[in-house]
């Protein structure tokens, strides 16, 4: 059993959906802070220090635990980092601004056991959004709700999300938010998981 340092109903689906028992603790840490000391710096550096601090502070309350952190940051074709963005009106601007370009999403995944990493991987995926009219826009934000306003990019891939693209180059797992395929393999190593 891992501890998923992470209130991302995404991840917790992947985990589960591959047959890895995890219970989930949220880290609550200061991504903005931590983004904004990190300004200028590579979008991987930057999801990778974020997956770190989740697993480190969970891993000290849980010292004897595995304790699985991860981030994802969408990266504008012009180099802008996006985030969550939590409200309405944050996501119709972020899918304007996506919409007929193309974006990376990099998404980081560190282990901590007492306190310190001990295993950590990342993934990038390419992918081109098509254009968007407003009025698909807010019906779009209207069926998805508020499932979204939690998701980089304003998508989940593994559902309405789709509908947004023409093409996609990388990994459907590091889109959803984890490098899991990295993830089960070190697991499988450890005797976590059956090989």
């Amino acid at each position: 059993m891992i501890i998923l340092a992470s209130q991302s109903a995404a991840r917790r689906s992947m985990l589960a959906a591959a047959g890895v028992a995890h219970d989930a603790i949220p880290a609550h840490v200061d991504e903005e802070g931590v983004t904004a000391a990190l300004v200028g710096a590579p979008a991987e550096k930057i999801a990778d220090a974020l997956a770190e601090l989740k697993a480190v502070k969970i891993s000290r309350a849980h010292p004897d635990a595995l304790v699985l952190g991860a981030d994802s940051i969408a990266v504008t074709a012009d180099g802008e980092l996006l985030a969550k963005p939590e409200t309405r009106a944050r996501a119709e601007v972020q899918l304007r601004q996506l919409a007929g370009t193309t974006h990376r999403l990099v998404s980081a995944a560190v282990v901590a056991q007492g306190g310190k990493p001990v295993w950590r991987a990342g993934g990038v995926a390419r992918l081109m959004m098509r254009p968007l009219s407003d009025a698909f826009i807010a019906d779009y934000l209207d069926r998805e709700g508020e499932a979204v306003l939690g998701c980089v990019g304003c998508y989940r891939i593994e559902g309405l999300g789709a509908q947004l693209f023409t093409r996609i180059d990388g990994d459907q797992f590091v889109i959803r938010g984890l490098p899991l395929l990295a993830l089960l393999g070190w697991l499988r190593e450890r005797g976590v998981v059956g090989t």
